[in-house]
């Protein structure tokens, strides 16, 4: 079956279960905090757990891919289960992977999560350009090819990301800038929104760049790390209504209880829905 491009199942997505993204993030704390150990049964408990309780209601899930990997094969294992049942359940899957590299590499990364046979096919993933915006084509080829998104780190919530992004480049903007024009490029004409996305961070006291890119922006930092429902009008302006804000632990933090995570959750919908039709 091909799939319809990203932008537009996520544009659906959002509009139909409000705009919100929730990690899975699944470190030693958290399970500690849900009475899980920190072992393959932990991880399993708390991944079906919160896909049990959050894929049939949010618009986005997003598993930490690295959270998975540190337990190895039989890491990746849960994670393959866990982006398949989110995906069956409903909810888009954004696997932050925050992949980069160049040639054939970038490409067999983009097969990964980007190809239809992968058993960890993902409707998008998160990529870093910092060799260079081009090295990131296989990615965005293949994306294209199978309606799939790629969300392109940009301006991020940790403070030092920005001794490379807020760098000025030989045309005079920041590599920043230069990143969104380039997602804007491969966004143009696409309706209702392009399927290549940038992250920028909620807790930034100002974007400072054009945000307008025609495709959606992940807005990390919700929450613990600061940032409120009520900052995004201030940091997103007149793109705020292609904002896809994640929260993590102050969803999680209300487990292992289903109940719990699912009021959490559709507290925060409430919340970005009534910050943003301000």
């Amino acid at each position: 079956m091909t799939l319809a491009p990203f932008g537009a199942r996520l544009r659906h997505a959002l509009d139909t279960r409000g705009q919100l993204c929730v990690g899975i993030d699944p470190h030693a704390s958290l399970l500690a905090a849900w009475g899980l150990g920190d072992d393959i049964a932990g991880l399993e408990k708390f991944s079906r757990t919160v896909v049990e309780a959050l894929a049939e209601q949010v618009a986005v899930l997003k598993p930490q891919a690295a959270f998975f990997e540190r337990f190895g094969s039989r890491g990746i294992a849960v994670l393959e289960r866990t982006v398949a049942e989110a995906r069956e359940a409903g909810a888009l899957v954004l696997m932050d992977a925050k992949r980069g590299d160049i040639g054939s590499t970038m490409a067999a990364y983009a097969e990964t999560f980007l190809s239809p046979a992968s058993p960890l096919f993902s409707d998008a993933v998160t990529v870093s350009p910092y060799l260079g915006f081009g090295s990131l084509q296989p990615a965005i080829d293949l994306a294209r090819a199978n309606g799939a998104g790629v969300f392109v780190l940009a301006l991020t919530s940790n403070p030092e990301g920005h001794e490379v992004q807020r760098a000025v480049a030989a045309n005079g903007e920041s590599v920043a800038q230069n990143v969104l024009y380039r997602l804007a490029a491969e966004n143009a004409g696409a309706e209702p929104m392009g399927s290549f996305g940038a992250v920028v961070g909620a807790t930034l006291a100002e974007a400072g760049v054009d945000l307008a890119i025609n495709g959606p922006l992940l807005a990390p930092g919700v929450g613990a790390q600061g940032a409120t429902a009520a900052d995004l009008p201030r940091v997103f302006g007149s793109a705020v209504r292609d904002v896809v804000p994640n929260v993590s632990r102050d969803v999680l933090k209300h487990g292992p209880s289903v109940a719990a995570l699912r009021e959490a959750s559709a507290r925060f919908v409430e919340e970005i829905s009534a910050a943003l039709e301000k």
